[in-house]
């Protein structure tokens, strides 16, 4: 046997070795068909970086993390959950002359995926600009009495980052409570020594399941994308700001940063103090927080606005946030509004958009122009193009990096928060949103939607046939690896 047929038989051995265990990788964890076939795709053709590449994102959570996390006990929620769902079934809790039908059904929907609670009469203002955004919450730091609870994917340690922390610093010498939950992963550059002054003033700052969920753990899905802030259980803020320069325009790579924010007053801090403790309970478990009244105010009549807080993420098969998406899609009659960075829609979504478009509802997506993760991006790109040809009118967002996640559905409902329109929001990230009951909060939402269009390029099929080939092959590859992006 000469040489070269010693060097084909290995090459053959390593291609059927690589294989094997691509398949036994693979099919060992349950997963959706679609994310299987994805990663046996890149396991494949990638012999050995595949497998390095599974280590750091393909591997689930181990049971007994995702088990820590479900058994987080809402604090001063369950009961309340309990009397809701009582109310519901008595038709005390939404009279017919307070919501629409399918307002009523999305409460019911989340009472029982979520117990999430419905809180009525809150206050809510929407922030679109990150100066804007900082300049509020500063001024509530400032003004807090007894404790400030801080959630972020990203808190980054530059300027904004440091003003933010030099506040929480001051106020913790006051006396005040502070704690600081952040994504390791997220906050790239940020470490534990940062935020080693203000846990000498009293404070408490912890990465995400501190060192068990860690870029040393080989796992990098799985991450804390929420965004909250509550101040003494009263206000509080959710959407898509984090913490970082860039979320104030200050990145030559951005430009001007488009997010979406809301503050709110009222009752849905409750909710919002409770997703928190659950957080910090999972993360820090030897420092649990047990229910405090101080925690859980009385609130009284702050405004008009009922408002749900939903989380979703790893720890539970349902993919609530998404469920919560179709509904109000299949629900309307008249337009569907839609911000979102990346848009990588599994088919249950995409056959809820495709068939409100064909049914005569007015479907308008936004996208960014230019990408900040491109695989995602071209991803992004190839969808947009699968859902013009559904009827789905697509617009291109010129003025800077559109970072907004938001739903409006017929001026009635309305959902902002942390999850994009893609699988990572579905499945990988733990993500949480506030949905609306508000006709006045739609109403200003869609404004802010026909506003940014003015800024925006509607897209067209003769856009995408005009596009390289070379571009187009990365688009259609980069949709085989989407359920895995």
């Amino acid at each position: 046997m000469g040489k070269l047929s010693y060097v084909n038989l290995a090459l053959q051995l390593i291609f059927v070795a690589n294989l094997v265990a691509a398949v036994i990788t693979v099919f060992k964890e349950k997963r959706e068909i679609a994310a299987t076939w994805a990663w046996l795709l890149v396991l494949v053709l990638l012999p050995i970086i595949g497998f390095i590449l599974y280590l750091f994102v393909g591997k689930k959570l181990p049971r007994n993390q995702i088990y820590d996390i479900r058994t987080q006990q809402q604090m001063g929620i369950d009961q309340l959950v309990k009397l809701q769902k009582e109310q519901w079934n008595e038709k005390e809790l939404l009279p017919a002359d307070e919501m629409s039908d399918t307002a009523r059904e999305m409460v019911h929907l989340f009472l029982e995926t979520d117990s999430a609670i419905l809180t009525k009469h809150n206050h809510v203002e929407i922030i679109i600009d990150g100066q804007e955004k900082f300049r509020r919450l500063f001024a509530d730091v400032k003004n807090a009495k007894d404790h400030i609870h801080v959630e972020y994917y990203t808190f980054y340690n530059d300027k904004i980052g440091n003003e933010f922390l030099h506040l929480l610093e001051e106020k913790a010498r006051q006396g005040v409570k502070v704690r600081v939950i952040y994504d390791s992963f997220g906050s790239r550059g940020t470490t534990k020594r940062f935020f080693e002054r203000l846990e000498k003033l009293g404070g408490e700052a912890e990465s995400f399941f501190g060192g068990h969920h860690s870029f040393s753990n080989f796992r990098l899905n799985y991450r804390d994308h929420r965004k909250l802030v509550i101040i003494d259980g009263q206000i509080g803020y959710i959407g898509g700001f984090n913490v970082g320069d860039q979320y104030l325009g200050r990145s030559p790579k951005f430009g001007y940063w488009r997010d979406t924010h809301l503050r709110v007053v009222g009752n849905v801090a409750e909710a919002m103090q409770s997703r928190f403790f659950m957080d910090w309970n999972a993360t820090v478990p030897q420092r649990r927080v047990d229910y405090q009244e101080n925690y859980f105010p009385l609130i009284h009549r702050q405004g008009n606005t009922s408002i749900q807080i939903v989380s979703s993420g790893p720890d539970n098969e349902v993919q609530k946030i998404k469920l919560g998406y179709i509904k109000m899609i299949n629900n309307a009659t008249e337009y569907v509004l839609i911000q979102t960075p990346y848009l990588i829609p599994d088919d249950s979504l995409l056959e809820a958009l495709s068939l409100a478009a064909f049914s005569g509802v007015k479907v308008k997506i936004m996208i960014p122009a230019k990408p900040d993760h491109a695989f995602v991006y071209r991803a992004t790109q190839y969808y947009a193009k699968a859902l013009l040809e559904n009827n789905v009118e697509i617009y291109r967002y010129n003025n800077g990096f559109l970072h907004s996640k938001t739903l409006v559905v017929d001026g009635k409902i309305a959902s902002v928060g942390s999850a994009n329109m893609d699988y990572r929001s579905f499945k990988l990230n733990f993500e949480v949103n506030a949905f609306l009951y508000d006709q006045e909060l739609s109403t200003q939402l869609r404004t802010i939607f026909e506003n940014d269009m003015l800024h925006s390029t509607k897209l067209t099929i003769a856009d995408f046939n005009a596009q390289s080939y070379w571009l187009k092959f990365k688009q259609y590859f980069s949709r085989l690896l989407s359920p895995i992006l």
